[in-house]
């Protein structure tokens, strides 16, 4: 009997969100950042979390930051990620502004080997029907 193959979950990009993934098919880490005061946030929303305006845009960040937490899940929520196991998901604070996160993946680095703190920059790994993901990997120091 020959074994199904399980597609991958895909993200389905809206109005909010299609630029940042626009961004990782350019090898760009793009996040949304208030025309009026500066201030960046993610996960994107329709209004400035810090002053309140409508007049948001993206632009590209570094990709640099640090790792803020992260886990080792050993098992999977869904079936296409059965032989990904173990990996590393983390949130990462970007250098861009204390609080800025975005959630990823950590990779090239056994998980034993990952810690809070540590130094990680965006890389971009091609995933399914075109989609681009932003990884991280730890910066050696």
């Amino acid at each position: 009997m020959a074994s199904s193959v399980v597609a991958p979950v895909v993200p389905i990009p809206n109005n909010l969100t299609l630029p940042f993934w626009d961004g990782a098919k350019r090898h760009e880490l793009v996040i949304q950042r208030c025309q009026s005061c500066g201030h960046w946030q993610h996960e994107p929303e329709n209004i400035c979390a810090g002053c309140l305006s409508f007049d948001l845009g993206y632009e590209a960040v570094s990709g640099k930051g640090e790792i803020y937490t992260y886990c080792i899940p050993v098992q999977s929520f869904h079936p296409s990620l059965d032989d990904a196991l173990p990996y590393v998901l983390a949130v990462i604070e970007l250098d861009e502004q204390p609080g800025l996160r975005v959630v990823s993946n950590i990779e090239g680095i056994d998980p034993d080997e990952v810690h809070v703190g540590d130094k990680v920059e965006v890389d971009f790994r091609p995933y399914a029907e075109g989609f681009v993901l932003p990884v991280f990997r730890v910066v050696k120091a």
